[in-house]
């Protein structure tokens, strides 16, 4: 597939979880209900509780139809993105369009947050698999570390994991980031697990900060930590965190030496990269943040307007 061909759809890319996957993005870049610190897609710049059509569901439904016209088959449709998909009012009719037109089974990655709402679960339950997170044991620390519209209280959101576990007959796959210095103490993560045992998911999928993170603060927590932290959930769970490092490579970012070239020449946007080059914007912030990370490009703030631009003339590295 082409990148820049579709609006919705992305990949299929390979899935740490769900083998080869097929995205589907129902949401615009970085609406959610949530600022994680840990986020690697950054700061959220449009947090927000309010559920509505944020893509027309006929258009997401039809470019699913179109790539998979062309015989390519993906282990999982992932319902994912750059936001938060529960946001979308008529989720549940892209779900069931979607089954309706594959028996490829279906995901949704969501943070969890709206699922105490009794139309969220009703949507949710045309999934396969449904893949929430839970990041905390208590209120200070969901705040600390989720920084959640101010709406939603942290005993609303376990609570309704365990309620949704009620209704939903199938699997649900719990991931719990932890992140050093805040949830990285037993007590922390007995918290947790408290919770988790009322929950009870099919799988607990533990993580640490392995991406660039949206604060420089929200560090990683060592393998072996990880581990013995990990134990203290029992048997189903399960370490998911990619130790490998976040350096770029040309095949987790084919794109960045066009944008460093495109950068040398003027500052841009991110939507102006992505506009620029034929790339979705999930995608390009994705590998922007890495070049920052990495000193290749830096950001510049103009009024609201943030850019992106090289280091300095004839400065950039490659």
């Amino acid at each position: 597939m082409t990148q820049g061909t579709y609006t919705h759809i992305f990949g299929p890319v390979l899935s740490r979880r769900l083998g080869k996957s097929l995205g589907i993005d129902i949401i615009p870049f970085k609406t959610c209900t949530y600022d994680c610190i840990y986020c690697e897609q950054g700061r959220t710049t449009n947090r927000t509780a309010e559920r509505k059509e944020y893509a027309p569901v006929k258009d997401v439904l039809t470019e699913l139809e179109q790539f998979l016209a062309k015989g390519v088959f993906p282990d999982y449709i992932t319902v994912s993105g750059a936001g938060e998909p529960t946001l979308h009012s008529r989720m549940g009719d892209i779900l069931q369009g979607i089954k309706a037109m594959t028996p490829v089974p279906v995901a949704v990655i969501t943070n969890g947050s709206l699922l105490w709402d009794s139309n969220v679960q009703r949507d949710l339950l045309a999934a396969d698999v449904v893949m929430p997170s839970l990041d905390a044991g208590s209120e200070a620390l969901f705040r600390r570390l989720d920084r959640p519209v101010n709406e939603i209280p942290f005993e609303k959101i376990a609570r309704g994991l365990i309620d949704f576990r009620r209704v939903f007959p199938n699997e649900i796959w719990l991931e719990v980031m932890l992140v050093d210095g805040i949830t990285s103490g037993e007590n922390e993560v007995r918290d947790i697990v408290q919770w988790v045992e009322q929950i009870r998911p099919d799988r607990i999928q533990i993580n640490t900060v392995v991406r660039p993170p949206a604060e420089s603060f929200a560090r990683p927590i060592a393998r072996k930590r990880l581990e013995m932290l990990t134990a203290l959930f029992g048997p189903r769970a399960e370490i998911i965190a990619n130790y490998s490092g976040t350096s770029l490579s040309t095949e987790d970012t084919p794109d960045a030496d066009r944008i460093v070239d495109l950068l040398l020449r003027r500052p841009c946007s991110l939507s102006e990269i992505a506009e620029a080059l034929g790339l979705r914007k999930m995608e390009t912030a994705k590998t922007v943040q890495l070049l920052v990370e990495q000193h290749k490009i830096v950001e510049k703030r103009f009024g609201n307007q943030l850019f992106f631009s090289s280091p300095g003339e004839g400065n950039a590295t490659k």
